[in-house]
């Protein structure tokens, strides 16, 4: 045990920027995935029909795609066509595309399963379509949408160790080195701490948005835990 003490001692600083490396992943793939997530989202409950089977392809092709191959066609791929990136961006663009085209779909249900009779007065008080979205649609989407991004942001959070696949040292990389100078109950049950950590500050951050969002509208917990489900 005490070899293992060591061995984790002297790999601290490599396991350090393999955290800041995968909360760079983490943040800078959550910024995009929400983008798309509303951008997408909206344009599939448009009035406009291309637009909305627009939406519909972007959202299952990277919803039905792999994100391990998207990374690779990114990173490998692309190049051929001129278009080259380094690790950090290919990464993050892949994380936001995917996760953001399943946001899309928590957007989507999310506004869908606002009660109909406030898109029905909005349009009795001869708001414009962009109005009423602002004002009295999507203040009440959003407090259902913050739960389903709760769930996404903790998949991005574990979805960021394709970064392996392209060469960069994150923690989860610099875990297998760790796992050769110990052993693999140590160095894995360090990794499943450490990204238990991650997603528990990232979830209590957003659980604090919710909170503040369902004041604003006056709604309890409960009401809004069980609204949010049903949209789900």
């Amino acid at each position: 045990m005490s070899d293992n003490l060591d061995a984790l001692q002297a790999a601290l600083p490599q396991l350090a920027e393999g955290v800041l490396v995968t909360l760079q992943l983490t943040v800078g793939g959550a910024v995009p995935a929400f983008v798309v997530s509303v951008g997408f989202g909206l344009l599939s409950i448009s009035p406009v029909a291309p637009l909305r089977w627009l939406s519909t392809i972007v959202v299952e092709f990277f919803r039905g795609t792999s994100l391990v191959v998207q990374v690779f066609w990114l990173y490998y791929v692309m190049p051929l066509f001129g278009v080259s990136m380094d690790a950090v961006l290919t990464g993050v663009i892949a994380l936001g595309l995917n996760y953001g085209a399943y946001g899309a779909e928590v957007v989507r249900g999310s506004i869908n399963a606002v009660d109909k009779g406030q898109w029905e007065g909005a349009k009795a008080l001869n708001m414009s379509p962009l109005t009423r979205m602002r004002r009295i649609i999507w203040p009440q989407a959003w407090v259902l949408m913050l739960s389903g991004y709760n769930n996404l942001l903790i998949m991005l959070i574990k979805g960021t160790a394709v970064a392996l696949f392209i060469g960069l040292q994150d923690f989860a990389y610099e875990l297998d080195e760790l796992r050769v100078d110990t052993t693999t109950i140590f160095a894995y049950g360090i990794g499943l701490l450490v990204y238990y950590l991650f997603a528990l500050v990232f979830s209590s951050g957003l659980r604090q948005l919710e909170t503040r969002a369902r004041r604003r509208l006056g709604l309890s917990a409960r009401s809004a835990h069980a609204t949010a489900g049903a949209a789900l």
